[in-house]
């Protein structure tokens, strides 16, 4: 019996200015969900941590600096268990200090956003739940 496939983890960012928008980003045509706005993070690679590995990835796609310290978990979202799909869990944390000026990767586009925008973009599946759950949550800031 061939063993299950390794479980992906993804991780993601909702960068937030003093505004409360969000910076969502709008992958590369050339890539797998080109066209789509999502939350810039990529994946954990082996013997990082999930935190790490969003330092590292936001410094390779947006060109900034973001510390550990301020990232805070917000939500997660996993894709559907179906033989022969990888396992995908996408952790999503929100920050709201960075240093540097924004540069997205070639092919890239950025926006802000206010929150309740979000829903209006097309997004990739499982990026869809996670906006619904950064709007619950910045509504209910005071």
């Amino acid at each position: 019996m061939a063993a299950p496939p390794t479980l992906l983890t993804v991780v993601a960012l909702a960068l937030l200015d003093d505004a409360d928008r969000v910076l969502m980003q709008r992958r590369p045509e050339s890539r797998a969900h080109g066209g789509l706005w999502e939350f810039p993070g990529g994946k954990v690679e082996p013997g990082e941590g999930p935190a790490a590995a969003l330092v590292r990835e936001i410094a390779e796609e947006l060109s900034i600096t973001i510390d550990a310290a301020d990232l805070v978990p917000l939500t997660f979202a996993a894709n559907p268990e179906r033989e022969g799909t990888r396992p995908l869990v996408l952790l999503l944390y929100t920050c709201r200090r960075w240093t540097g000026s924004l540069v997205p990767e070639d092919g890239a586009q950025l926006q802000w956003l206010e929150s309740e925008a979000l829903s209006a973009l097309s997004m990739p599946p499982l990026d869809v739940p996670l906006a619904a759950a950064l709007r619950r949550h910045l509504k209910n800031l005071p």
